[in-house]
């Protein structure tokens, strides 16, 4: 397949592991046929401890797998993988260190005490942002109209069957890594994951997205060490304050000409004129909801 833009990895809308056919009637009684997106459990062990199992739809479960451990502080900037193990027909992939983790033991104590692991790793996320400060990247304007115009005309399970979020990692105003799945965290920590294992740095990075900037969101890209995340969609109160607190530029409500910058303008490097930057038709773009 040749990619688009430039891309080191795109997203490939034909692969048919991803979709399938599904029959039904539309708004006039006529019967359609359309590509409804792929929706597979997997489950994620660290070296024999498991750890989550992440609903996907299925594709790069290698890079999901240690951007996730690496996301939620299981794994540390130095940890030696020695393995990545994926069995497709059972849906588990198995990320082997080195040494024993520190977080392996933290996990069988909360599966023992609260039998949910996963309810608490959202403190342990919050733990990863003391003291991180992210540089302070500028952003000219003129890579963020140029990645809105190539992403969104990049072929996509987006644009193809809808119900599904896209990230994309970027440098200036050329998208490298274009990654989705059914949940936008999981497209994140897919980015996070082939980042990791190819010693891919982040401080000139932008992180672009489909969904919105929550939280979590604001989270997973500051622990990556990403200073710029924007996002065709809205933004939440706490994600912004969150954004602010890191030093992390969050840009939202990205259509043509338009966007909004809560987090980090002063970075902004306004080199072109929005009024020469054609705005975006309402019936052009991504079809379909996330």
């Amino acid at each position: 397949m040749q990619l688009p833009n430039d891309y080191i990895i795109a997203p490939d809308p034909a692969a048919k592991r991803l979709t399938r056919a599904v029959s039904g009637f539309d708004h006039t009684g006529a019967e359609v046929d359309i590509a409804v997106v792929e929706e597979r459990p997997l489950t994620i062990y660290l070296n024999r401890q498991e750890v989550v199992t992440a609903m996907t739809i299925g594709d790069y479960p290698e890079f999901l797998a240690v951007g996730f451990l690496r996301n939620q502080g299981m794994l540390a900037d130095d940890e030696e993988i020695t393995g990545i193990d994926f069995d497709e027909e059972l849906d588990v992939v198995v990320v082997r260190t080195a040494s024993q983790t520190t977080f392996e033991e933290k996990v069988k104590k909360k599966t023992r005490t609260s039998g949910c692991a996963v309810g608490t790793v959202f403190g342990d996320m919050m733990e990863g942002l003391e003291g991180l400060d992210l540089p302070a990247a500028p952003v000219k304007t003129s890579w963020l109209y140029a990645l809105a115009r190539k992403i969104n005309t990049t072929p996509s399970l987006y644009l193809e069957a809808g119900a599904i979020h896209g990230t994309v990692l970027c440098h200036e105003d050329r998208p490298l890594v274009y990654m989705e799945d059914v949940g936008r965290h999981n497209a994140v920590d897919k980015i996070a994951g082939w980042m990791f294992l190819n010693g891919v740095t982040a401080e000139d990075k932008i992180l672009y997205t489909t969904g919105r900037l929550t939280s979590e969101m604001v989270i997973k890209t500051a622990l990556m060490g990403i200073p710029t995340l924007a996002s065709r969609s809205g933004f939440t109160a706490w994600g912004v304050e969150i954004a602010r607190q890191v030093g992390l530029t969050c840009i939202g409500r990205m259509r043509g000409k338009r966007f909004v910058c809560l987090s980090g303008a002063e970075r902004l490097e306004r080199d072109v004129d929005p009024d020469s930057v054609p705005d975006e038709s309402r019936k052009s773009g991504r079809k379909g909801k996330t």
